[in-house]
C-alpha cells in the first residue's frame, strides 16, 4: 500500500527483480489499494535474492515479502532452471464474498495460495459440501475451493475474459474442474472449450467429486485480450460449469547468476568490513546494476567477479581471508585504506591477478614470496606502508625485464636496495662479468667517439670554404648580422617557393610563425612550407633559433628540415611534408580518416614520439627541452612513423649542470602545460614528460586534454571517476570498439599517469617511458603484426638511418649534415 507517503499523490512505478532476472513492473495509482505480486520459481542456489529497482517513477517500497515452498514437481511443467511463472489471477468461482472464502489459504490450502472469488450476475452457483478429492489434479487445487462451481443462468454458454498485462505476454492458463452434483437418470453434462474464437477442448465432461483440469504445457501467445467460451453440446443435457482457474505469464530467465562461490565471498567481505555500499541483489547481474567497484566477466557461464576496487573506503584491520575465494579477479585495488598486519600468503594464489594494488596503507612486515607465485602479474603497487627488507627476487627480475611494474617503499637499510626495493646485493655476483665487458666496449666506445669527433671537426672546417660534397651557405639576413647562422641545407628563392606552392594555393595549417603551405620540388618530393608572418608575434630571433635547431638535428622520430629561404622579406623553412597529417587530426577525425587508428598503430605512434623527444633530452649536446609537445606536434607520414615537429619554442640548456630554463612569459598549450609551470615559470626535461603523460591519454581516451564540458574538465580529471571504479572500459576511446589488449591499456594509462604525476620529480625520464612502451608493444606485435612492424627500436619497412645501430646501445649526440 502506497498510503501517500510522500505527500504527491502521484502514480509511482518501479521495477521487481528475482535474483537477476525482471519479475515484474509494479505502478502504484491508488494510494489506498494493496499491490501484490506473485511469482513462482525454482530455488537453485541457497539464497535468492529480491530487489526493488528505481527506474526513477519515485521511490520503491515494500511492505511485506512472504515466501512459500511447493511440493516438487507441483507446477513442474512450467517451472524450472530456464523459467519461472508470474501469475496474473487465481480465481475461485461461486465462492461467496464471505471473510471465510476470501480467506482460503494456509491451512485450507497447504501451499497457501490465494483463491479470490469471482462472480458474475448473469451466472448460478452450484455447491456441495462433500469433500472434493484433488488427488488426480496435478496442480492440487484445495477441497474448499472445488466445492462451488458456476454455470450460466439461462442459456448453454459460459464466457470470461480479462485483459492482457502487456502485450508481449505469454500465458499459461488452468481451467480446474468437478462435478458438485451427482448426476442421475438421462442427465449429462458435455461441453467444449473455446480459446480466442479456437476449439481447444471437445467433449469434456467433468467427474464427479473429483477435481480435473485442462491445460497446455506450451503457453498461449500474447494478444490484447483472452477469452474463454464454454460450449454445452447438442447432446448435453446441462450446461457447462466451471470450479477454478489459474493464469500465469512466461518469465523466462534469460539472465546468469555469477558464480556462488565469487558471491559468498563478496557477501562475506560485505558483512566483515560492514560496507554500506549499494551492494544489493546480485553482484554481476543484471549488467545494468552490476555493483559498484566490481567489472565482471560474461564470456563465462556463470559470469566473474574480475575487478575490485575497494580504494578509499575507509577500511581497517587485515586483509580478509575471503578475498581468496575470488579466483577469478584480474584487478584488485585496496589502496588507500587503513588495512594493517601483514600481506597475506592466500593472495599468492590468485593466479588470474594482474593489478594488485595495497598502496598507502598501514601494512607492515615483509612481501612474502608467495606473490612470486602470481606469474600473470603486471603492476605490483607497495608503496605508502611500513614494509622491511627487499621485494622477492623473481618479482625483482620480473620488473627489471619489464614484465612487471613495480612501486615499493621501504624502511630496512640492512641491505642495498634499488628504488623499488630490490636487493642489488643478492645479483652482484652474476652482474660482476657483465659490468666489466660494459667496461671494455664503454672504453672502445669512446675512443670511437673521439675519433669521430676528430673527423666532423675537420669536416666542419673544411664545410666553411668547400661546397664539394653538399650546397652549403653561410647566409646573413639584412640588417640583422648579430644572428649569423650556419645552413647546410637548400636555399630557396622566393620566386621559387611561388613555383612550388603553385603561388602558395593549399594552407595546410597554420603554426605560431605563420601560414603553412603544401608544396611539391622538382624531383616530386612534397613540401611544407612554413611562412613567417610579419604579424606572428614570434619574431626573428626565434625563427632563426628554429632553423638553427633544425640544421643541426637528425633523427627519424623528428620532422627534417629540407631547406630554407632568407629572400628580401621573406623568411620561410621548408620541411618533408607528412602525409598523414597530425595525430590530433586522427584522434579528432579531422583529416577525413576512413579508418580509426588500432590499439597497436597508437602504440607505435607513442613510441616514435618518445624515441624523438629522448633524443632531443639526452642525444643532443646541449640538451633541447621542446616545451610544446602536443598532439598537434606530432606529425604522421605515409606509414604513420610519428615525428616531433614545431621546434620554434624549443630551448637549449648551456651546460650538463643546467637542469631547467626560466621564461618570463607563458609558453605552450593549454592543458599541457606543466602545472609546475605556473609556480616558478622554469620548465624541464619533466615538463615535456608531462607534456607526453597528456598526449598518451589522448591515445587512451581519443579526447583532447580540456574535455568542452560544463566547467571545461582536464583530461586528468575527468578520467579519475571511472579509474576509482577500475573500469578500464570507460576510459578507454569508443572508437576502438573493445579492440585492444587489457592489459597493455592498464600499463599505458599508469605510465601516463606516472608522466603527469605531480610533483614532477616523480615523473619517469623519457628513456625509461620509450623502455616502458617498448615492453608495451612486445604483445602487440605478436597479435598483430600488420598493423605493427616494430622490431627492438626501428621498423623495418621504415628508413634505416646512419645512427640506428647506436640508438641501440643508448643516447647518440646528433650527427651535422
Amino acid at each position: 500500500m502506497y498510503g501517500n507517503y510522500d505527500a504527491k499523490n502521484s502514480l509511482i512505478q518501479f521495477d521487481l527483480h528475482i535474483g537477476v532476472d525482471h519479475w515484474k513492473t509494479m505502478t502504484i495509482s491508488d494510494p489506498s489499494a494493496i499491490y501484490t505480486a506473485e511469482a513462482l520459481s525454482l530455488a537453485t542456489a541457497n539464497s535468492t535474492s529480491v530487489c526493488l529497482v528505481n527506474t526513477g517513477g519515485g521511490t520503491p517500497f515494500i511492505s511485506s515479502l512472504e515466501l512459500r515452498p511447493l511440493r516438487n514437481g507441483l507446477y513442474g511443467e512450467y517451472v524450472n532452471a530456464l523459467q519461472s511463472v508470474v501469475l496474473v489471477t487465481r480465481r475461485n468461482f461461486g465462492a461467496s464474498d464471505t471473510v471465510r472464502d476470501i480467506m482460503n489459504r494456509f491451512p485450507i490450502d497447504p501451499y497457501d495460495r490465494v483463491w479470490n472469488p469471482y462472480n458474475d450476475p448473469s451466472w448460478l452457483t452450484l455447491s456441495t459440501n462433500s469433500t472434493v478429492d484433488n488427488r488426480f489434479d496435478p496442480f492440487e487445487p484445495p477441497s474448499a475451493v472445488m466445492q462451488t462451481a458456476v454455470t450460466p443462468a439461462s442459456g448453454s454458454q459460459l464466457a470470461f475474459a480479462w485483459d492482457s498485462v502487456s502485450p508481449d505476454d505469454k500465458l499459461y492458463t488452468i481451467l480446474h474442474f468437478a462435478e458438485p452434483q451427482n448426476l442421475t437418470g438421462n442427465a449429462t453434462r458435455v461441453f467444449d472449450i473455446i480459446w480466442n474464437d479456437e476449439s481447444w477442448v471437445s467433449g469434456y465432461t467433468p467427474l464427479y467429486l473429483s477435481a480435473d483440469c485442462q491445460y497446455d504445457s506450451e503457453p498461449f501467445e500474447a494478444n490484447f485480450e483472452y477469452q474463454y467460451v464454454l460450449n454445452a453440446t447438442s447432446d448435453s443435457t446441462l450446461p457447462p460449469i466451471i470450479n477454478a482457474f489459474e493464469v500465469y505469464t512466461l518469465m523466462q530467465l534469460t539472465q546468469t547468476a555469477t558464480d556462488s562461490a565469487d558471491v559468498d565471498a563478496m557477501m562475506a567481505i560485505k558483512s566483515h568490513y560492514q560496507l554500506k555500499r549499494n551492494w544489493m541483489g546480485d553482484p554481476c547481474a543484471p549488467k545494468e546494476y552490476v555493483w559498484d567497484g566490481l567489472n565482471c566477466s560474461y564470456n563465462t557461464d556463470p559470469p566473474r567477479i574480475t575487478n575490485i576496487n575497494l580504494t578509499s573506503r575507509g577500511l581497517t584491520g587485515e586483509i580478509y581471508i575471503s578475498f581468496a575465494m575470488l579466483e577469478a579477479v584480474k584487478y584488485l585495488d585496496l589502496s588507500h585504506n587503513s588495512f594493517n598486519g601483514t600481506i597475506p600468503d592466500f593472495l599468492g594464489s590468485l593466479s588470474s591477478l594482474l593489478v594488485l594494488d595495497l598502496s598507502f596503507n598501514n601494512l607492515t612486515g615483509t612481501v612474502p614470496d608467495s606473490l612470486e607465485n602470481l606469474v600473470s602479474l603486471q603492476i605490483l603497487n607497495l608503496a605508502g606502508n611500513n614494509f622491511n627488507g627487499s621485494v622477492p627476487e623473481k618479482l625483482c627480475k620480473r620488473s627489471d625485464a619489464g614484465l612487471l611494474i613495480l612501486r615499493f617503499v621501504f624502511l630496512s637499510s640492512s641491505c642495498m636496495l634499488d628504488k623499488n626495493g630490490c636487493n642489488k646485493a643478492s645479483s652482484s655476483r652474476s652482474k660482476t662479468a657483465i659490468i666489466v665487458i660494459i667496461a671494455a666496449v664503454s672504453g672502445l666506445l669512446l675512443l670511437v667517439i673521439i675519433l669521430v669527433a676528430v673527423v666532423c671537426n675537420i669536416r666542419k672546417q673544411q664545410g666553411r670554404t668547400s661546397n664539394t660534397f653538399v650546397q652549403s651557405h653561410s647566409v646573413v639576413y639584412p640588417r640583422q648580422r648579430e644572428h649569423q647562422i650556419s645552413f647546410e641545407s637548400r636555399q630557396f628563392t622566393y620566386t621559387q617557393l611561388e613555383n612550388i606552392t603553385n603561388k602558395f594555393t593549399t594552407v595546410i595549417g597554420k603554426g605560431g610563425f605563420g601560414m603553412v603551405y603544401h608544396g611539391c620540388l622538382e624531383t616530386g618530393k612534397q613540401v611544407a612550407i612554413k611562412m613567417h608572418s610579419v604579424s606572428s608575434p614570434q619574431g626573428m630571433k626565434e625563427f632563426l633559433a628554429e632553423a638553427q635547431n633544425l640544421t643541426k638535428i637528425y633523427h627519424r622520430n623528428l620532422v627534417s628540415l629540407v631547406g630554407y629561404c632568407m629572400d628580401g622579406n621573406c623568411l620561410a623553412l621548408v620541411y618533408e611534408y607528412m602525409k598523414q597529417g597530425s595525430l590530433q587530426d586522427h584522434l579528432r577525425d579531422k583529416a577525413g580518416c576512413a579508418k580509426v587508428l588500432s590499439w597497436g598503430q597508437r602504440l607505435q605512434i607513442a613510441l616514435d614520439a618518445a624515441q624523438g623527444l629522448d633524443y632531443l633530452h639526452k642525444g643532443c649536446k646541449p640538451p633541447i627541452i621542446h616545451r610544446d609537445v602536443k598532439s598537434s606536434n606530432i606529425l604522421l607520414s605515409e606509414e604513420l612513423e610519428a615525428r616531433i615537429g614545431d621546434f620554434g619554442l624549443s630551448k637549449s640548456f648551456h651546460s650538463d649542470e643546467q637542469t631547467h630554463v626560466s621564461t618570463g612569459t607563458v609558453v605552450g598549450t593549454p592543458g599541457y602545460i606543466d602545472p609546475e609551470y605556473h609556480q616558478n615559470y622554469q620548465l624541464t626535461e619533466k615538463s615535456d614528460v608531462y607534456s607526453f603523460g597528456v598526449v598518451l591519454l589522448e591515445l587512451i581516451t581519443g579526447r583532447p586534454p580540456i574535455v568542452p564540458s560544463p566547467g571545461n574538465v582536464h583530461i586528468i580529471k575527468l578520467i579519475a571517476t571511472s579509474l576509482s571504479r577500475g573500469c578500464i572500459e570507460e576510459i578507454m576511446d569508443e572508437t576502438l570498439q573493445g579492440e585492444y589488449d587489457a592489459t597493455s591499456a592498464w600499463k599505458i594509462l599508469d605510465l601516463a599517469l606516472r608522466c603527469t604525476a605531480d610533483p614532477g620529480s616523480q615523473r619517469p625520464t623519457m628513456f625509461e617511458v620509450v623502455t616502458q612502451l617498448k615492453g608495451c608493444l612486445k604483445p602487440e606485435i605478436a597479435s598483430n603484426s600488420n598493423d605493427i612492424i616494430y622490431i627492438e627500436g626501428f621498423n623495418m619497412s621504415r628508413e634505416i638511418s646512419s645512427e640506428m645501430g647506436a640508438s641501440l646501445l643508448g643516447p647518440t649526440v646528433p650527427s651535422i649534415r
